[in-house]
């Protein structure tokens, strides 16, 4: 029973993660393995390893009706202190928008994210950004907060606090988040954002409500985050009568990553079909991985939404929100991106360009050509 199956074909997973181009045949087993057809790759830059976008533009080159890519943002000009120069943001989306993906990826919002970029998202470095996002119609999955009690030591579960994810009065604090969001969505209304892990508004579905109420662009995916799980699960029927309610507006998603395990993929993808499918009520397994919190988690219980509901959230909210089949590439910009992404991780880094992810990438994706 730990290792669940959905009962809906043709899944499409909105948030996964691609670790390296060589993790190629486990992301594809991992496909397999869960029934999940398709996969938004959310490809978050380290500027310093040119690394996040290139492994993904991989993977779409090579099988390119499986995979969708969200690209992140190259804060390496701001993170060098100036050593290195990179295209504005808005330079980079057009960027994005010609090697042909498929969307925006972004951390900036996640508390860590901010302890190193430091830069609110409405400081006037992203201004021409936001205008420039909304203009072109690129969907965005945008990670804002964690769940609350990273902000409390005595609740701060032992995985996250070996990531270094527990907070303090140092650091921004969630309604500072919030609110910094709510004055970019004033701003700029047509912006489509999917917020991850349903926006760490999961404890409270009220303010969840009023929030997508007050946004009509906005949707939530439902990528765990194990809190998010017990914390529905506290009231099951009234979290199935919100998912009901705003079938339109709910988004699957794993976070499974390429070099988990097939048994751990299977695990992740199943607890949140069986969360969703079942009547159940359950325990994250033991031998989930370490980000759901194995041995501490509370009862997980099931909401068993009607197909058609289902429906939605495993397929066509993203479907209609991204595109039915993913955009296709134009191998040569990914090229000379990868290439470029490798020369500024070898200045951060002092690594060969031709040794960092990007720089191995362009060279493959370059044979292809």
């Amino acid at each position: 029973m730990d290792c669940w199956n959905s009962k809906i074909k043709d899944i499409v997973d909105a948030h996964v993660h691609m670790e390296s181009s060589v993790t190629e045949e486990t992301l594809l087993s991992i496909g397999e393995a869960t029934g999940i057809k398709k996969m938004a790759l959310v490809s978050i830059q380290d500027p310093a390893a040119g690394s996040g976008l290139a492994q993904s533009l991989y993977m779409k080159c090579r099988h390119p009706a499986q995979f969708y890519v969200f690209a992140g943002l190259n804060h390496a000009g701001r993170l060098s202190g100036g050593k290195v120069v990179t295209p504005s943001l808005s330079e980079q989306l057009d960027a994005f928008n010609r090697m042909g993906c498929d969307g925006i990826k972004m951390l900036e919002g996640k508390p860590d994210s901010r302890r190193s970029l430091n830069i609110p998202i409405t400081d006037p470095y992203f201004s021409e950004y936001w205008s420039h996002v909304e203009e072109l119609g690129l969907p965005i999955v945008w990670h804002v907060n964690d769940p609350e009690e990273f902000w409390d030591e005595q609740q701060l579960p032992h995985w996250a606090k070996r990531r270094n994810w527990g907070y303090g009065p140092t650091d921004v604090q969630k309604e500072t988040l919030y609110a910094e969001v709510d004055t970019v969505l004033a701003k700029h209304p047509k912006l489509k954002v999917t917020f991850a892990h349903f926006y760490f508004l999961s404890a409270d579905l009220e303010r969840a409500a009023r929030f997508l109420d007050a946004h009509p662009l906005v949707n939530f995916d439902l990528t765990p985050g194990v809190e998010m799980l017990q914390n529905i699960s506290k009231n099951p029927e009234a979290g199935r009568k919100f998912f009901i309610q705003y079938a339109d507006r709910m988004i699957f998603g794993t976070d499974i990553y390429s070099d988990l395990s097939i048994e751990h993929a299977r695990l992740r993808a199943g607890i949140v079909f069986r969360w969703l499918e079942s009547d159940d009520t359950f325990n994250i397994p033991m031998g989930a991985d370490c980000l759901l919190g194995p041995g501490e988690g509370g009862v997980i219980r099931s909401m068993s939404l009607p197909t058609d509901v289902l429906t939605k959230i495993y397929r066509e909210n993203f479907t209609q929100r991204v595109c039915r089949e993913p955009r296709k590439l134009d191998v040569g910009v990914c090229v000379q991106e990868c290439e470029r992404l490798a020369t500024i991780a070898e200045a951060m880094s002092g690594k060969p360009a031709i040794e960092t992810e990007a720089g191995l990438v362009a060279k493959r994706l370059a044979s292809a050509l």
